[in-house]
């Protein structure tokens, strides 16, 4: 053979063949997937448009438009199929019969802390599913006789760590103790506006729209302090009695009856009836509150909220409203301090007519 056509792996063919692929059933893999669909004709996607829109989706729409109605702005949400999601959306809300209001959901437990308000609550018998206490905590008169209370009331007593009771208080200081009570039990506005007009000087406090539960706490326990006959606010859109409200009024929301209205406005309106004078406190009000001569009345006391102020319907329906001489230097006073400094010139002027 000529040249070296006899060496070990030498070449045989005249030239180098196709390359194996995938013709089988690997095949598909080397397929392309196609176009990407657009948001409207993904049926997952809240853009969707058509007409069968999944369960999922229709939620997803729903939330979409609730988001856009809160901001002001178009919802990105399909608008074929406006009907099914209508209709789904309303059968997954809860029926309710004509004439009915829908039930309220449940209000979950509250825990009370701190050694003053624990203390209090306990010493008013109020309602009490279990008492807390941290581990090696610094024992003083205060907690004695709490265990004691808690102990003779058959309270059940559990110790747990710092860390645990710091985690079921969120942070809040609750030096070393915690009472675990039912949610708050409001007093019935009638029966409250009946036993204040009975009281020999009927006072009573109104807020409106507070919505800081610590202020909310401060004016209970200001309201106490200075001899009003009881509390009351608005169902929505203000703080309740919770827990820190609990704390703030170092236990006077166990010995002062607090209720809840549905419309402010018209609880005024009946105070009125009863012979109650409203007095609503403004900044803007034509009445200094040192010449108010009407203290002597019965009294409504109405604090507004802590950005606004009265509102326009409540502020209206008051008989008067008083503003609290300040400095230039300050704009305005906390809606807690600004209650206080008003029940104590109340308090100051009913004791000297006395």
């Amino acid at each position: 053979m000529p040249g070296n056509s006899a060496r070990r792996g030498r070449r045989t063919t005249a030239k180098k063949g196709a390359t194996t692929g995938s013709g089988g059933k690997n095949r598909a893999r080397l397929a392309g997937r196609g176009r990407t669909l657009p948001a409207e004709e993904r049926p997952w996607h809240k853009a969707y448009t058509g007409d069968d829109v999944p369960a999922g989706t229709a939620r997803k729409q729903e939330r979409e438009r609730r988001a856009a109605a809160a901001a002001g702005r178009t919802p990105k949400v399909g608008t074929r199929g406006a009907p099914l999601r209508a209709a789904r959306a309303a059968s997954s809300r809860p029926r309710v019969s004509p004439g009915r209001k829908a039930p309220a959901p449940k209000a979950a437990a509250e825990l009370v802390v701190g050694r003053n308000p624990v203390l209090e609550a306990l010493r008013t018998h109020t309602p009490t599913t279990a008492l807390y206490v941290a581990h090696g905590i610094e024992t003083d008169e205060r907690i004695t006789e709490i265990v004691r209370t808690a102990t003779d009331r058959g309270i059940p007593l559990l110790e747990v760590s710092r860390a645990e009771l710091d985690r079921m208080t969120g942070g809040v200081l609750h030096q070393g103790v915690g009472l675990q009570v039912p949610p708050f039990a409001y007093e019935l506005f009638e029966d409250l506006l009946a036993a204040a007009s009975e009281a020999a000087s009927p006072l009573l406090v109104a807020l409106d729209g507070v919505t800081d539960p610590r202020n909310l706490g401060a004016v209970v326990r200001s309201a106490a302090a200075f001899g009003a006959q009881g509390v009351f606010l608005p169902e929505r859109r203000a703080a309740g009695m919770t827990a820190t409200a609990w704390r703030t009024s170092a236990g006077a929301a166990a010995r002062l009856p607090i209720a809840q209205v549905t419309n402010l406005t018209r609880a005024l309106q009946a105070c009125q009836t009863a012979g109650f004078l409203v007095v609503g406190l403004d900044a803007d009000g034509t009445t200094d509150l040192y010449d108010l001569d009407a203290a002597l009345s019965p009294l409504v006391l109405v604090v507004g909220s802590e950005g606004r102020g009265l509102s326009r319907l409540v502020g209206e329906t008051c008989d008067l409203r008083v503003r609290i001489p300040i400095s230039s230097t300050v704009d305005s006073l906390n809606a807690s301090v600004a209650a206080a400094v008003a029940l104590a010139e109340v308090a100051r002027r009913r004791a000297s007519a006395e």
